[in-house]
């Protein structure tokens, strides 16, 4: 038995002829924060996806605890119950108020009585600074808040780990600090996490460990001190130089 929590072992996608990852490896250990940056197009969220299952993988395994996930609805719901998923679009429920967004997982997947959904809800919309929405629906908030109620709903599941697929871009920028830190309570927490992002200084403060990528590769992996005082990998010093113009 490994330590990892998840596993990713020779990972391929395509679609139809066009390779979005080529063999990619790596795994998680508990209370990990990893941050995957790298161009746009170099397969990072298709890599988050193929991780949650989001995308069906070409070639190669995903591994919870040691056990690879299959393709079936009992597998993936059992799975996806304990490995939540942050969007940058939010998903949340229109037609549901942010409290029943955040029950919603916990009564119909989990088969938790509303009273107890409800408690939980509250502990981590108050967690997140949402539980004065409560009665609110998602049309009634910004961009930030609603982020944050997202996490909130993903919390509720008591996940083992947190995806989150570029949480901030469809922010406006006041926003964003409001989300990042809600991301680096959850870090300070102990809370594994896998974060693909574009905000580098996050990423260089908060991951315990960084991967670029590029090209539907891992180019570099390594702490983020290494990968952004003395990256080894022409290609990430080139594409951490060109960011730093920016």
């Amino acid at each position: 038995m490994s330590d990892a929590v998840i596993k990713v072992e020779n990972l391929e996608k395509h679609f139809g002829d066009h390779e979005v990852l080529k063999k990619i490896d790596f795994e998680i250990k508990k209370g990990e924060v990893v941050c995957i940056i790298g161009p746009s197009g170099s397969g990072k969220s298709t890599l988050l996806r193929c991780i949650n299952h989001l995308e069906t993988p070409s070639a190669g395994k995903i591994l919870f605890h040691d056990v690879e996930i299959k393709n079936t609805q009992k597998s993936l719901s059992s799975y996806r119950s304990k490995v939540g998923m942050v969007f940058q679009s939010f998903n949340l429920f229109n037609n549901m108020t942010v409290l029943e967004n955040c029950m919603f997982g916990t009564t119909r997947i989990l088969h938790m009585d509303k009273a107890e959904a409800r408690m939980i809800a509250i502990k981590h919309l108050q967690e997140v600074g949402m539980a004065v929405f409560i009665n609110a629906k998602p049309s009634q908030l910004s961009g930030g808040q609603k982020q944050r109620v997202a996490i909130a709903r993903a919390l509720c599941m008591n996940p083992e780990v947190l995806l989150f697929d570029e949480p901030t871009s469809a922010l406006d920028p006041e926003m964003v600090g409001e989300v990042l830190n809600v991301m680096k309570n959850l870090a300070n927490d102990g809370l594994t996490m896998i974060i693909v992002t574009h905000e580098m200084a996050f990423a260089k403060n908060v991951s315990t460990r960084t991967i670029f990528m590029a090209d539907g590769y891992v180019v570099e992996e390594d702490k983020p001190e290494v990968i952004f005082n003395n990256p080894k990998n022409a290609r990430t010093r080139e594409f951490l130089k060109r960011y730093m113009e920016d």
